[in-house]
């Protein structure tokens, strides 16, 4: 039974500080955002301008050395043009919560605005020796390259979602065994929304200085097999990752969808970060692969649906300018219909816990396309940790 916990979210602010003061063994921590974004799908059209406040609270309790309680929490005010222009369509977007139970509640809105909270974090872990049970809202995170994991079956995330760098959780359980540093087993259960199961183990292990993991289970309503490593080509990092998915209930009828990604990264001397990744997806088309929507960020993301195109190109340029200011390049080329993605950014450390950052979204290409039909976005970010 799906049901709102807003009671929980003004619970876990009010009394995080008194907890702090109280008992040592709680740690707090979060951070305060505003956020400020131009989007320009035409430039001979109408610009859109809309705003977010973001606030995070992250409430750890380790009661003993055994048990850890979790709970973080997300409030989030969003207004402007986009809101107004797409009510209500974008406003039930943001409030879409695909957990088994529902932990986002809307505490207010209009057309102009939107105010709601989210817990994205509220597990209690177990741990003795080798073994870890959690179980709750919690990240599952099996993949391993920086874009697309098509391990990650419980936690698929959005590349272009930028500003959720913790990532959606699931309500999950999950059993953990290490057999050594780099090695081990993992179970885990997972209910969504919908009253679907995913359900999978996975073993890791080292060998030849390379960490390897195979994976099998059940995706919704697919069987799915994977694998994935991680090591190095002298001083280049190598990794890769693979699922296939067949559906279950028509195994027989059906060829199956198969999902790989390779990534490769160097740093220079001079501090200059390389990063390349390139997707294979076999249901993908070679034709034109508009996603048909204007809500690119917000879209439901599986490992079956990183991108409609059969292959995907990225590449991925980090340099630090000086120690407190780090410039970044990204960006993606759908080889068949020619459109691309670029995203430039700027970091700025104003002071320990205060960051500036410039950065944009380009998405070009022709009608139809996989980025056409998007347009540009501009972000303007200050956040402050705490």
């Amino acid at each position: 039974m799906r049901f709102k916990v807003l009671s929980v979210l003004v619970l876990l602010a009010l009394s995080a500080s008194n907890l702090w003061a109280q008992d040592k063994k709680v740690e707090f921590s979060g951070h305060l955002q505003n956020l400020n974004t131009l989007w320009i799908q035409d430039v001979s059209s109408e610009w859109y301008t809309t705003g977010s406040i973001y606030n995070r609270l992250n409430l750890k309790w380790y009661p003993n050395e055994r048990w850890t309680f979790s709970a973080s929490a997300r409030n989030v005010a969003n207004y402007g043009q986009l809101i107004y222009n797409y009510y209500p369509l974008y406003s039930d977007l943001l409030v879409q919560d695909d957990g088994f139970v529902d932990l986002t509640g809307t505490i207010a809105r209009d057309s102009s605005y939107i105010l709601y909270s989210n817990l994205d974090r509220l597990n209690l872990k177990f741990t003795k020796g080798k073994f870890e049970a959690t179980v709750g809202r919690q990240r599952i995170n099996w993949g391993i390259n920086m874009v697309w994991n098509p391990n990650d079956i419980f936690n698929t995330f959005n590349f272009y979602d930028f500003d959720y760098v913790e990532r959606p959780g699931c309500d999950a359980i999950r059993l953990q065994y290490y057999t050594g540093y780099a090695s081990g087993y993992q179970i885990a259960f997972k209910m969504d929304a919908d009253n679907e199961i995913t359900a999978a183990g996975m073993y890791s292990f080292n060998q030849w200085n390379y960490d390897f993991q195979v994976l099998g289970g059940v995706m919704t309503s697919d069987v799915v097999l994977g694998a994935g490593w991680s090591g190095y080509i002298k001083n280049a990092g190598f990794t890769g990752e693979a699922s296939y998915f067949r559906d279950k209930d028509n195994f027989a009828d059906t060829t199956g969808i198969f999902v790989a990604s390779i990534g490769g990264s160097y740093t220079f001397r001079n501090s200059l970060m390389v990063n390349a990744s390139i997707l294979y997806n076999s249901d993908g088309t070679t034709g034109k692969a508009g996603y048909g929507s204007s809500f690119i960020v917000l879209q439901d993301v599986s490992p079956k649906s990183f991108s409609p195109a059969r292959a995907s190109l990225m590449g991925q340029l980090s340099y630090p300018i000086t120690p407190l200011i780090q410039a970044d390049l990204s960006g993606i080329v759908n080889p068949y219909d020619g459109s691309f993605f670029i995203g430039p950014s700027v970091t700025f450390s104003l002071t320990d816990n205060i960051g500036l950052l410039l950065t944009s979204q380009i998405f070009a290409g022709e009608t139809g396309t996989e980025f056409g039909g998007y347009g540009q976005l501009y972000y303007l970010r200050l956040k402050w940790s705490f």
